[in-house]
């Protein structure tokens, strides 16, 4: 009922040009509330295989695929080849990493209370841990940058969005990585604008940088457990006295900008904001937090700023804003039509029974295993028939043809019994003419309108 009245909403009001959704029963939500929009299905729908995209634009209808942040320029150009007509694709070149799958991650909701799956991740994975006498930061990534390879997208016809992660960031970042991509884009060529764009990125505010694993031959690790990689561009370090402590900044500071003192967890760790401009190597005292000693040798860091030219640049935006009339509110709540009721399937709750004659004490059970090398080995042909084969909720490109190789030649033992861990992965199948297909619990199916879908 609240997904209806949002969508409602945007409809009547915003009228937006595209939802990114993750949900299938978004696609006939939208649809029914009059959106004629574009329907692109997020990094967490999980469409990481080739085969999957002809399903989803078949199927679904959808318009646009946001690719995970996991995959190479190689998988990236095997995904644009396997786009059907109509489909494009979206692309991450700059901004956070996650420490789990494309943000698949259950961590902060478990520690935090707010689900990092609806854009509120609390990033548990930034945080000091100690084992022992031994303190580590072993799960905070650093941030993607495609920054001067970024050209290489352009090489995939099929690649329509070039998407900048910005959750958390102020119009700063905002401004300079949007700045910067643009210049690459536009005037990559020239060596000037391409030094230019790599300095207004140095200038974003964000975190260290890598490029990943977007080059397979030259593979970067996001981590590096004993360095920090907090965000901001730092300006100097902690002098003086713990009673006294200031810093001479290496540029010059304006008012409103925001200074960080130290790393997130860190002893005397302070935000703090600038009432006045600084020179460069003037001097700023330091804001004791609490009663906590602020250790000399602390790193200080920019984090945000707000200099005029972009402060001008959002007033000219607020004031645009504040000329447009507001939209009439809807007449009344709609009637929305109810999804209808699903037969029950008698069979729904049956006993599952296995082909082979069951040993001693194991007479009406049955055995469910993840598809992979290792298991189809140890399993003989005569049992595969009694398994339920289940796929994992995670297919990359390069393990597409691997996988499906495996369930053909299940099919061809007498399986018939498969788990799919996103609905997609129909794909993968020649045909489904007497198989028993489930749809596993990695498919998210948590509502009426998805189950139909």
């Amino acid at each position: 009922d609240q997904a209806v009245r949002l969508v409602d909403a945007l409809v009547s009001t915003v009228r937006p040009d595209a939802f990114i959704i993750q949900d299938l029963a978004l696609v006939p939500l939208a649809r029914r509330a009059g959106f004629k929009g574009e329907i692109h299905l997020s990094t967490l729908a999980n469409v990481s295989f080739p085969m999957a995209l002809q399903w989803v634009r078949e199927r679904l209808g959808v318009d646009q695929v946001v690719l995970p942040r996991e995959l190479d320029i190689d998988e990236l150009r095997a995904m644009g080849e396997a786009c059907p007509p109509g489909l494009g694709l979206e692309v991450f070149i700059h901004g956070a990493l996650c420490y789990a799958v494309s943000g698949r991650c259950y961590w902060s909701s478990f520690l935090g209370g707010k689900s990092g799956l609806r854009g509120r991740c609390v990033q548990p994975c930034r945080r000091n841990y100690q084992q022992g006498e031994t303190r580590w930061k072993m799960f905070s990534c650093m941030d993607l940058s495609l920054d001067v390879l970024v050209k290489v997208l352009r090489t995939i016809p099929q690649i329509r969005t070039w998407k900048i992660e910005g959750r958390k960031k102020g119009p700063h970042y905002v401004y300079y990585t949007v700045s910067a991509y643009r210049m690459l884009r536009d005037e990559g060529q020239d060596p000037q604008a391409k030094k230019a764009a790599l300095g207004l990125l140095e200038q974003a505010l964000g975190r260290p940088n890598t490029h990943y694993r977007f080059l397979p031959q030259r593979p970067q690790s996001p981590l590096q457990a004993d360095v920090q990689t907090g965000s901001g561009l730092q300006v100097g370090a902690v002098k003086g006295s713990s009673q006294k402590p200031f810093v001479t900044p290496r540029r010059e500071l304006l008012a409103g900008d925001v200074l960080r003192v130290g790393y997130e967890d860190d002893k005397g760790h302070n935000v703090m904001r600038i009432g006045h401009p600084v020179p460069a190597r003037g001097r700023l005292t330091i804001k004791k937090s609490g009663q906590r000693p602020i250790r000399k040798g602390t790193p200080v860091f920019l984090t945000d700023r707000r200099e005029p030219a972009l402060q001008k640049m959002l007033a000219d935006l607020e004031a645009e804003a504040a000329a447009i009339p507001l939209p009439r509110e809807p007449a009344g709540q709609r009637n929305w039509p109810r999804p209808k009721t699903a037969q029950r399937n008698r069979e729904s709750a049956r006993t599952l029974t296995v082909s082979r004659t069951p040993a001693r004490g194991d007479r009406g059970k049955t055995a469910g295993l993840w598809i992979s090398p290792a298991t189809l080995s140890k399993t003989p042909r005569r049992h595969q028939a009694a398994v339920w084969w289940w796929l994992t909720p995670v297919l990359w490109p390069e393990g597409q043809k691997a996988l499906m190789a495996m369930i053909d030649q299940l099919v061809r033992n007498g399986s018939r019994r498969f788990v799919l861990n996103a609905p997609w992965q129909r794909g993968l199948f020649k045909g489904t003419q007497g198989l028993d297909l489930w749809a596993g619990p990695f498919c998210n199916l948590a509502n009426p309108l998805a189950l139909q879908a």
